[in-house]
């Protein structure tokens, strides 16, 4: 229409292939997604393990829909089999993570046994799967895709493609660990959560919340993991310059757990309540105020100090100065200095 010409480049062979081998792991995993999704909802074996177990969870059939959750039998071979059946080649499942092969070459199932949770990209392709075993022969209690060409495990996020706008309405994200995590908060009527999904969050992974908000709320379990997870977290945050807020849950719950125990206004209101900054979070959990060791108080302190640090924005790093100065013990002077 304006006559701007616009040149496009030739792929290069190798680009060509890539991106065929590409398409064909996204068609495999579009396929294992409703082969996992049929086995739960049209097989015995399905409906007596895989749903009654989402049951047990408290999970809605309307919620198990939403996300597509699915069930891998026990029978071996059996995905391999109804693969291979509907024509698909052997080495793209290998490629695609949905098959393993032993030392003897011979092939089995990644995922047999297990209830399965798809993971999606960001604009709602599935491109991976996290299953969790049943048997308690299991070597790993849970099991993700391993990386492929569509899947990165540092640049996935679980429930991003169902969350997205829920975040840029809210403008705000909660970051939960686990996939029960988002379900159940889904079902309660949150819907703006995402999770790392059994891997530290990353930078890119905090790029993609920043699409949609400058807010971040942490909702990690209590215990030493879940504490250090949340530490590391809020100065990734940080650095990205965005607004970080920690919600704590009672002893013993999680927000899968805990969001079951409430009502959805409920839950919502508790979360308001309980979020608070994550210098306030910092100064609770390293007991700042109970310290009595003098080099035990300035250690604390500069693990704070420490976090500050991470804040690019020099007016923003200032702010928390002015604000938080006398909280620490410090004059402005001397925490804005250090």
């Amino acid at each position: 229409k304006y006559n701007i010409e616009i040149v496009e480049e030739e792929l290069t062979t190798e680009q060509q292939s890539k991106l065929s081998a590409k398409e064909s792991q996204l068609i495999a995993t579009r396929f294992a997604q409703k082969y996992f999704q049929n086995i739960l909802w049209e097989t015995e074996e399905g409906k007596t393990i895989g749903l009654s177990y989402f049951k047990e969870r408290g999970f809605s059939e309307e919620i198990i829909k939403k996300f597509k959750l699915g069930y891998s039998p026990k029978q071996q071979n059996s995905f391999e089999k109804a693969a291979v059946k509907a024509g698909f080649d052997k080495q793209v499942l290998i490629d695609s993570s949905l098959i393993g092969e032993n030392e003897n070459q011979k092939c089995y199932d990644k995922f047999r046994e297990r209830i399965i949770f798809p993971i999606n990209s960001y604009s709602g392709k599935v491109i991976g799967f996290g299953g969790r075993a049943l048997s308690n022969k299991a070597k790993a209690k849970y099991l993700n895709s391993g990386e492929t060409l569509i899947y990165d495990k540092s640049k996935v996020l679980y429930g991003i493609s169902q969350a997205k706008q829920a975040i840029s309405k809210a403008n705000k994200c909660f970051i939960v660990e686990g996939y029960t995590d988002v379900i159940s908060m889904h079902q309660n009527g949150i819907q703006n959560v995402v999770s790392a999904s059994g891997t530290a969050l990353g930078a890119y992974q905090v790029s993609l919340i920043k699409r949609s908000t400058n807010n971040i709320v942490l909702l990690f379990d209590g215990d030493d993991a879940g504490i250090n997870a949340t530490i590391r977290s809020i100065n990734l945050c940080l650095k990205a310059e965005m607004n970080v807020k920690i919600a704590s849950f009672p002893a013993g719950e999680d927000p899968d757990s805990y969001a079951k125990t409430l009502t959805s206004n409920e839950f919502q209101s508790y979360l308001e309540k309980a979020a608070i900054n994550f210098v306030d979070y910092l100064i609770k959990v390293y007991n700042l105020p109970s310290e009595k060791d003098p080099a035990e108080i300035i250690n604390i302190k500069k693990k704070i100090i420490e976090s500050l640090s991470e804040i690019p924005d020099v007016f923003s790093r200032e702010e928390y100065c002015k604000i938080y100065h006398e909280k620490l013990g410090v004059t402005e002077h001397a925490l804005v200095q250090e």
